[in-house]
């Protein structure tokens, strides 16, 4: 009897301790909140969020996060936890809105949430052109779409919309991408067709065979569309996120059945224009040249002299002649980086086109 009063007495204690801290954390919060105000009212602008979001101070603030993270919690949990309060912070009088390959339940919309938290207007839309359109006419303070898969590679009407566009890239989401089976079905004996995106159907190729063979598999436009048709169907199955299931109140029969553990998805922040340094960036450059041997080789010819290191290279017709290419390249570091301003200058030199499409903090990753 005496132990069971020691032990509720010590819970009780330990409950009282961590209440008080929760009012502490409460009243830090509202403190952090009060600065960010003033931060807005100092700067004696608009009142719009667009005009006070710094992605390159936001990236500094969440690298220092894990730096300072001793645990018990995860990277991943406190990278997520101030992403929130930060949000929220710069939310106070109108949320930032947010524009996005859609419809709602999308794997796009959890970079959203990923990069910017919860307290912002996400817009969904149709198509990766409504996205650049809304940016550039104002309708939406950033956008976010998707440009390439770690195993299906290059998202192409992506990298061709800068061609029309001169929109900038302002940040960069990596997120990693685990697909499921959704369906009211009990086992796999009673599906008889599977709904996805192609990539998705793609992604999950070896599992559908081992399976789920000779099921009808059907490519719709977006996983969450999958998850609409499949909602009254108990015969058939979506593959798509958690979000997906959530929105569409479909059970998860099996999880994780993409065939690569690793498969992510890089998507692409585009806003208006160029931001400050973070200290740990990258620099997307529109390159094309004149026609004729050693083309390529002199376009990147000034980032080896300058020791600018690349870390990708895409072609893409360039719209301007029969077999003419423009390339898309990646740089480590900013556009204000003394290499990477001289070797711009040099590029001036020997391309047709130069532009810098964006310079922008690298995708911060919790550490796996």
């Amino acid at each position: 009897m005496k132990d069971k009063k020691a032990q509720q007495e010590q819970l009780d204690s330990v409950r009282g301790e961590i209440d008080r801290l929760d009012e502490k954390i409460q009243q830090l919060i509202s403190e952090r909140a009060r600065l960010a105000f003033r931060v807005r009212q100092s700067k004696d602008s608009s009142n719009e969020a667009v005009d006070y979001f710094r992605p390159e101070r936001e990236a500094q603030v969440l690298r220092a996060v894990l730096e300072r993270n001793e645990g018990p919690l995860s990277d991943s949990e406190m990278l997520r936890l101030f992403r929130e309060i930060m949000s929220a912070c710069l939310a106070q009088q109108e949320p930032l809105k947010v524009a996005y390959l859609g419809p709602e339940g999308t794997f796009t919309q959890q970079a959203v949430h990923r990069h910017f938290g919860h307290s912002v207007h996400a817009l969904s839309l149709p198509a990766i052109d409504d996205v650049f359109e809304q940016v550039q006419a104002g309708d939406a303070d950033f956008g976010v779409v998707p440009v390439e898969n770690s195993t299906q590679g290059i998202v192409s009407h992506t990298l061709d919309m800068f061609l029309l566009s001169d929109l900038k890239i302002c940040g960069e989401i990596e997120l990693r991408v685990h697909q499921n089976l959704l369906t009211l079905a009990s086992s796999v004996e009673q599906i008889e067709r599977v709904y996805s995106h192609e990539q998705s159907l793609s992604q999950c190729k070896s599992w559908l065979r081992a399976h789920l063979p000779g099921v009808e598999l059907i490519a719709v436009g977006s996983n969450s569309e999958a998850a609409r048709r499949v909602r009254n169907a108990p015969e058939a199955a979506a593959i798509a996120g958690r979000p997906a299931a959530e929105v569409y109140g479909l059970p998860v029969l099996f999880a994780d059945i993409e065939d690569h553990p690793d498969n992510t998805t890089r998507f692409l922040v585009i806003g208006r224009k160029i931001f400050a340094p973070s200290g740990k960036d990258k620099t997307t450059l529109l390159l094309s040249g004149h026609e004729g041997p050693g083309l390529l080789y002199s376009l990147l010819k000034p980032l080896q002299e300058h020791g600018v290191n690349m870390t990708r290279i895409e072609s893409r017709p360039s719209r301007h002649g029969k077999w003419a290419y423009v390339f898309f390249v990646d740089l480590e570091g900013h556009k204000e980086d003394a290499n990477i301003k001289a070797a711009l200058a040099d590029l001036e030199n020997v391309s047709k086109l130069t532009r810098v499409l964006g310079s922008y903090p690298r995708a911060i990753l919790a550490p796996s």
